[in-house]
């Protein structure tokens, strides 16, 4: 896992067969932390996310549907298409995460290496880049 982007799509194995897919990620073949918290957001209308947490690491998988993930670090966006159970982002960096254009039924799972804490969260993007500039 050495020298891997902070921020980084990964596919996991998916096995089809005639009972059904199973898709498969040992996570040390990904991550080197631990797993804390894991939510998922599911009947999504409008774009989710919004904000940068302090500390985190982080991965999103969309186990079902269709979804674009969008990372901003300060400077640039990079966008990646999550579809379907095999497609994941991996974050491990101060980021600024939007999601959006979410198709029907789409679930969007994330795990992630803290606990909730909202003193970590920067919720205002141009305070965010003021801080990415000041770090």
């Amino acid at each position: 896992m050495e020298n891997l982007k902070p921020l980084r799509k990964v596919s996991f194995s998916t096995f089809k067969d005639e009972r059904g897919d199973l898709t498969v990620a040992e996570l040390k073949d990904y991550i080197d932390f631990d797993i804390k918290r894991i939510y998922y957001v599911t009947d999504t209308k409008l774009p989710r996310g919004g904000h940068a947490v302090r500390t985190e690491k982080k991965i999103y998988v969309c186990t079902n549907g269709k979804c674009t993930g969008r990372f901003f670090d300060g400077e640039k966006w990079e966008e990646f298409e999550l579809n379907g159970p095999s497609d994941a982002v991996i974050m491990e960096g101060f980021y600024w995460r939007e999601f959006v254009n979410f198709e029907p039924n789409t679930v969007l799972l994330a795990l992630s290496s803290i606990n909730y804490d909202n003193k970590l969260y920067q919720m205002n993007i141009d305070d965010y880049i003021k801080e990415r500039q000041n770090s």
